[in-house]
C-alpha cells in the first residue's frame, strides 16, 4: 500500500500534540533519565481488594468465558440504578434507561455514531478532552466549541447561540467536573442547561468520568437530579477514576430511554459487551467499595495540595480546583509567548517533568498546561523542587 493513501475519517484527525512530549519522555528514559509523568490522566492505584478477587473466583467459572451480552448483564444494570438512587435520588429503570458501556469513551463515541448524523450541531465547551470534538467530527456532525472561562459564561455564551442561530444544536456535550480545566458547576447550571435543552429540543450528554473525585466538602451533582432532565439527557458514568479500574475499561449511559436505546441498537452490532468476570467484579465494587472511593477522592486532595504548594514556593498561583484528578495551571508569564507545547517541551527537557500542553485540548487550552495527581506525593514534591530550579535558574 503507497505512503501516499489516505482514508476518509483518519484524515479529518489532527497531529496528536500530545505525541511530542511522549516521545521526549521515551527517549529520557531510555538514556535512564528519570522522568516524573503527570501527563496521562492514568490512575496509578491499585483496584480494591474485594473486586479483583471476585474476577478471579468469576473468571475459574467457565460459563463466565462465552460472549456476554452486549447491554451488559442485567445485575448490574440494576446495581448502577440502586447507585444512583442512593447518591442522587435518581430513580433509573435498568432495563431501558441503563446501559453497560467498554469504558465511558466506547460510550461517548458510539453514541454520537448513533444520534448525529451529516452537519448535525453539537455544542461542546472549548478546552475539552479530544473526544467531546473529534468524536463529533469523526460521526460527520459539526463541532461548535464555545469558549468556557467561566461555567457562567459558557452559559450566557449558549443563550446567545439560541437566540440567534437558525438551526439550533442537536446537542450539547458536557462535562463537570471538567477535563482538562477542573471547572466544576451546582446543580443550578443543570438546571438551566435542561431548560435551554428542553425549550430548543436538543438533546444532552454529560461526560460524568470525574463524579467522585471531589474536594473540600463538594459534592458533585448529576444532571439527571434535574426534574425533566430524562425527557433530553443521558449521563456517562465510569468506573475508571471512582474505584481505581481504569484499565478494566466500565462504564455506563444512563438516562433518555431513546438515545439509551440507539447507543445499544448500534452497540449490538459491533460488541458482546464487557467479559463477563469484569462486570460480575464491577458490582461488588458499585456495592461494597464506597470507602475505598471515598479513600482515592481524599488520596487526589491531598496530591493537589502538595502540588499547589510545591509550586506556590516557585512563585506559580494557582486556584486549587474543587474536582477531577488534574491541575490546570496558566504558562507563567515570562514564558506564555512560547506557547504551551514549548513550555511543556522545556518542563520535560529541562526538570524531566511531563505535563500536558493545554493545546492539546483545543485552541481555547492555550496558554494552559494540565498536571495529572498520578505520582504520589513524594514524587510530586520532587517534582515541583525540579520545576522551582527552572522556573528561577
Amino acid at each position: 500500500m503507497p505512503e501516499s493513501t489516505t482514508f476518509y475519517r483518519i484524515q479529518k484527525l489532527p497531529p496528536y500534540v500530545f505525541a511530542v512530549i511522549n516521545e521526549m519522555k521515551a527517549k529520557a528514559r531510555a538514556a535512564q533519565m528519570d522522568v516524573i509523568d503527570l501527563g496521562m490522566g492514568n490512575p496509578d492505584g491499585a483496584t480494591p481488594r474485594a473486586v479483583v478477587n471476585k474476577l478471579i473466583e468469576a473468571a475459574k467459572n467457565p460459563r463466565n468465558h462465552r460472549y456476554s451480552q452486549s447491554a451488559g448483564i442485567g445485575q448490574l444494570r440494576l446495581e448502577i440504578t440502586k447507585h444512583y438512587k442512593a447518591e442522587y435520588g435518581v430513580d433509573l429503570d435498568p432495563n431501558g434507561e441503563a446501559l453497560v458501556t467498554i469504558g465511558s469513551k466506547d460510550a461517548l463515541a458510539h453514541l454520537l455514531f448513533a444520534v448525529v448524523g451529516p452537519g448535525d450541531i453539537v455544542v461542546s465547551p472549548n478546552p475539552a478532552y479530544p473526544i467531546h470534538q473529534y468524536g463529533v467530527i469523526m460521526a460527520e456532525g459539526h463541532a461548535q466549541i464555545l469558549p468556557m472561562p467561566t461555567p457562567e459564561e459558557f452559559l450566557s455564551r449558549l443563550e446567545d447561540l439560541y437566540r440567534k442561530s437558525v438551526r439550533p444544536p442537536k446537542l450539547l456535550l458536557i462535562s463537570f467536573p471538567h477535563n482538562p480545566t477542573t471547572q466544576c458547576v451546582g446543580i443550578e447550571f443543570f438546571e438551566e442547561i435542561v431548560r435551554m435543552a428542553r425549550e430548543h429540543g436538543t438533546m444532552i450528554v454529560h461526560d460524568f468520568a470525574y463524579a467522585d473525585i471531589c474536594f473540600d466538602g463538594y459534592k458533585a451533582p448529576s444532571i439527571l437530579q434535574v426534574d425533566g432532565a430524562k425527557e433530553v439527557a443521558v449521563e456517562i458514568y465510569s468506573m475508571s477514576k471512582s474505584y481505581n479500574m481504569a484499565g478494566w475499561r466500565v462504564g455506563f449511559c444512563v438516562g433518555n430511554r431513546h438515545m439509551i436505546h440507539a447507543l445499544a441498537r448500534i452497540k449490538s452490532y459491533l460488541d458482546y459487551g464487557v467479559f463477563q468476570p469484569i462486570q460480575i467484579a464491577s458490582i461488588i465494587a458499585l456495592r461494597e467499595c464506597k470507602d475505598e472511593s471515598r479513600q482515592i477522592a481524599a488520596m487526589y486532595q491531598k496530591r493537589r495540595d502538595t502540588l499547589i504548594e510545591g509550586l506556590q514556593r516557585a512563585n506559580w498561583e494557582i486556584t486549587p480546583p474543587r474536582g477531577s484528578m488534574f491541575v490546570w495551571a496558566p504558562v507563567p508569564e515570562k514564558f506564555r509567548e512560547q506557547g504551551s507545547l514549548e513550555f511543556a517541551k522545556q518542563l520535560m527537557a529541562k526538570a524531566l517533568v511531563a505535563v500536558s500542553p493545554g493545546i492539546g485540548f483545543g485552541p481555547l487550552g492555550e496558554g494552559f498546561v494540565r498536571f495529572a495527581l498520578v505520582e504520589n506525593d513524594h514524587r510530586i514534591r520532587q517534582a515541583t523542587r525540579s520545576i522551582r530550579q527552572f522556573l528561577t535558574s
